[in-house]
């Protein structure tokens, strides 16, 4: 089996490669490192969109309120993802921190890439769109994992 399959036990059975699992490992440490160092930018910033578009001081005080526990969660499920990357088995709530963890890397690589919905937009010989098109790929393997037990 290559991908990831539902588990009689509410998780899911994950066949990766070994390369694959090391890449899945390496990105989120990366990212998870990125988010506690508290340095920012658009791809990061994608993460924590404004809750408050068009009112300024209460999307600064809701970022300055919640943000920081936000991001812990982030970093949380990235650290179990990291950890848990050469099981071939997952619990229902590892899982669930998978699918967190492959969506925020998704969405911070897709940002830099310049990624969109315009498929001629951004610079589709980058090998980071490779990397990116197999998150995609392992995202929805999950997804349809968990949907299939529901």
């Amino acid at each position: 089996m290559h991908g990831i399959r539902r588990d009689r036990g509410g998780g899911a059975r994950v066949g990766l490669t070994e390369q694959e699992r090391e890449l899945v490992r390496q990105l989120c440490e990366r990212l998870a490192a990125e988010l506690e160092s508290g340095d920012d930018d658009d791809g990061l910033a994608r993460l924590f969109p404004a809750a408050y578009p068009d009112d300024e001081e209460a999307a600064e005080e809701f970022e300055r309120l919640a943000r920081p526990t936000l991001a812990d969660g982030k970093v949380s499920a990235l650290r179990l993802v990291e950890a848990t990357s050469g099981e071939e088995r997952l619990g229902a709530e590892d899982a669930q921190s998978w699918l967190t963890a492959l969506n925020d890397v998704r969405l911070v690589l897709g940002t830099r890439l310049g990624v969109t919905e315009d498929p001629g937009a951004g610079d589709l010989t980058h090998p980071g769109y490779a990397v990116y098109a197999w998150l995609t790929w392992l995202q929805s393997e999950l997804i349809e994992a968990l949907a299939a037990g529901q």
